[in-house]
């Protein structure tokens, strides 16, 4: 919900299947109802709140990978390019679930689930 659904038009045109939740579900939806759909049905999860991989880490979920943006300028003109290279680069990733962090500089890729570090006494 937080990103444009200019995005779904954007992603078809790269070849990308996407629907946009305000298409397929209630804007107020929790975020753990987004998961579970996108778990469900085989999405990844593309935004720009860091609630979901939270949700992921929380939980030691291996899916749904997430795809998140960390950028002032969120719209396609902006960081399409980039984004389509991470879906294309990343793919096997996605598929086996993982949580990818995309700025300005760069791309940060986390295979799921996350492993917590043992705490030491």
């Amino acid at each position: 919900m937080n990103l444009s659904p200019f995005w779904v038009q954007f992603f078809a045109d790269k070849g990308f299947d996407a629907v946009h939740w305000s298409q397929i579900g209630d804007p107020r939806a929790e975020d753990s109802m987004i998961m579970q759909w996108a778990r469900s049905n085989d999405y990844i999860v593309f935004t720009h709140d860091l609630g979901f991989s939270a949700i992921l880490a929380a939980g030691g979920q291996d899916s749904p990978s997430v795809i998140q943006v960390r950028s002032q300028d969120v719209m396609p003109e902006a960081i399409g390019t980039d984004v389509v290279d991470v879906l294309r680069q990343h793919a096997d990733q996605l598929h086996a679930g993982a949580i990818i962090t995309i700025d300005e500089m760069t791309s940060r890729l986390r295979i799921l689930p996350i492993q917590r570090k043992p705490s030491s006494h």
